[in-house]
């Protein structure tokens, strides 16, 4: 049986109101725009396509991607909560994917292993889980793998900005993984970035 095609989706499309004047996912993060570190961790994962959504700074977040082998999405809707710039990258996804891990632009130190680590964690199951999420000191993290044959019609129903989180939390086929302190580390405001680097 071939393996179940995995690909990546990227949310870069938020406003990020709490950071200030300056774009969130062009904010320097160990010399780059912290989107950038998103898609290059996607890329050298075994993730395949990589679909970045766009939308509140489309044009310089584009730039800050440029030269790397992405599907590029724009959200319009991106004002209406996290649940649009999802499903606008969901529905972007060839209609063979089985499973998409789902990456926050604005978590830079997610590297490919955490990616990679995910999809292994998914492929060895057996029933495959609804989901596979890593979950450190009780608390579940990001990126997460999402079985889109089986929550397709679930993933519908999501609105707002929220993300499949509480959907999630009433399913019993969830599998948690270890996750470490890059799995639960976001940067919201600009001296995250200052602490973090």
């Amino acid at each position: 049986m071939p393996e179940p095609r995995i690909a990546a989706v990227i949310l870069a499309a938020g406003l990020g109101t709490r950071f200030g004047a300056q774009p969130k996912m062009l904010a320097p993060f160990a010399g780059k725009p912290m989107v950038r570190h998103a898609a290059e961790a996607a890329l050298a994962s075994a993730a395949r396509p990589v679909v970045v959504v766009l939308g509140a700074h489309t044009g310089p977040v584009a730039a800050a991607l440029e030269g790397l082998d992405l599907t590029l999405v724009e959200n319009p809707d991106f004002a209406a909560g996290l649940s649009t710039s999802l499903k606008a990258g969901l529905a972007a996804l060839p209609q063979e994917t089985q499973a998409a891990l789902v990456l926050l632009g604005d978590m830079p130190r997610i590297g490919a292993a955490h990616i990679d680590g995910l999809i292994a964690a998914y492929r060895a199951a057996e029933p495959r889980p609804s989901a596979v999420i890593p979950v450190r000191d009780q608390r579940r993290g990001n990126p997460v793998l999402l079985d889109l044959k089986v929550l397709k019609d679930a993933l519908k129903t999501l609105s707002g900005d929220r993300g499949a989180g509480l959907l999630l939390s009433r399913r019993t086929d969830v599998l948690e993984v270890l996750g470490d302190a890059a799995t639960g580390f976001d940067v919201d405001r600009p001296d995250g970035l200052v602490t973090q680097a």
